[in-house]
């Protein structure tokens, strides 16, 4: 894939699930029904039901075009992004029309959280793989860890979610994300259980927080407690968190830190080129940014209509 830089399509990204997996961004920063207190993209910014023509659907199927035409190449295209992809109101004609262009599979990452409603459940059932998540079972544990918009209950969702295991064409597997001390004791795992064998996905995918959350103080589960979460959601769950998750978020972000400065005394670079190059959302990368930009590591250099950002230490000797 060449370097051309597109507006609602980032990657292909690793992904420990879909292998390289391009995303197709559908909302922009940060519109969810959901204010996860784990999200890696930080806080929600417009907290809404309200589905809607976000962004022009025909500028991303273009993109999405020009991408295949330059032998683009993945193992998914994946509606995800920075906020809950099926808030986007023409969703379902999006992916009808790239089924249309491509061979390649398309997977629907989703918190579920709409899928109580019967036109969205039609408008996805045709995605290749759908992937929604339910993080909890009880209406306490529900609103502590996803804090969702008002309107929705935590029994209507699970309706949602069976309902679409049983119409859906393709598979779908469920993600489960656990965060210590809120929905990971054994009787918040047993409600979950209890949920699962309701819906019947193909797959139990158990995660936990790998990278910097939206809130301080959010903790990952230990290898320990992840393996003892597996045996109690049953035999369709399997664990794709890495045992080592405290160690690997505590590493996070001294580590991505040190790769942006790194990458930006190669060359300065956008918001866009770190995002390309460091192989993460744009707005993950921005938090990366603004905590080096806070600590003074890094400076901002304006060119043409273009922020770039250098190192310091190259800021200081070019103004020398």
């Amino acid at each position: 894939m060449n370097d051309r830089p597109y507006k609602h399509l980032y990657g292909p990204v690793p992904s420990r699930r879909l292998g390289r997996s391009l995303g197709i961004d559908l909302v922009p920063y940060k519109v969810c029904t959901y204010d996860c207190i784990y999200c890696q993209l930080g806080r929600t910014t417009n907290h809404t039901l309200q589905r809607d023509e976000y962004v022009d659907t025909q500028e991303v199927l273009t993109e999405i075009e020009a991408w295949l035409a330059e032998e683009g190449e993945a193992d998914y295209l994946t509606f995800s992004g920075s906020g809950e992809p099926t808030l986007h109101s023409r969703l379902g004609e999006m992916i009808r029309a790239v089924q249309a262009m491509t061979n390649i599979p398309v997977v629907v990452l989703t918190n579920g959280s709409l899928l109580g409603q019967a036109e969205l459940r039609a408008e996805v059932r045709t995605a290749n793989l759908l992937i929604p998540s339910l993080d909890a079972a009880t209406p306490r544990a529900f609103a502590q860890v996803n804090r969702p918009a008002n309107g929705l209950q935590i029994d209507e969702i699970i309706a949602g979610l069976r309902e679409t295991q049983l119409e859906c064409a393709g598979e779908m597997w469920l993600e489960v994300l656990l965060v210590e001390g809120y929905n990971d004791t054994p009787d918040e795992l047993e409600a979950l259980r209890a949920a699962v064998d309701s819906i019947r996905p193909q797959h139990v995918q158990i995660n936990t927080v790998v990278r910097p959350p939206a809130e301080a103080g959010i903790q990952a589960l230990s290898a320990g407690a992840l393996q003892q979460a597996q045996q109690i959601l049953g035999p369709r769950a399997e664990i794709i968190a890495p045992l080592d998750a405290r160690q690997v978020m505590a590493g996070e972000r001294q580590r991505t830190e040190a790769e942006v400065v790194e990458l930006l005394r190669r060359r300065p670079c956008t918001l866009d080129d770190i995002a390309a190059g460091l192989n993460m959302h744009r707005n993950e990368a921005l938090k990366y940014i603004d905590a080096l930009l806070a600590r003074r590591q890094i400076a901002t250099s304006q060119r043409a209509n273009n922020t770039f950002y250098i190192p310091t230490a190259i800021s200081s000797k070019a103004n020398k």
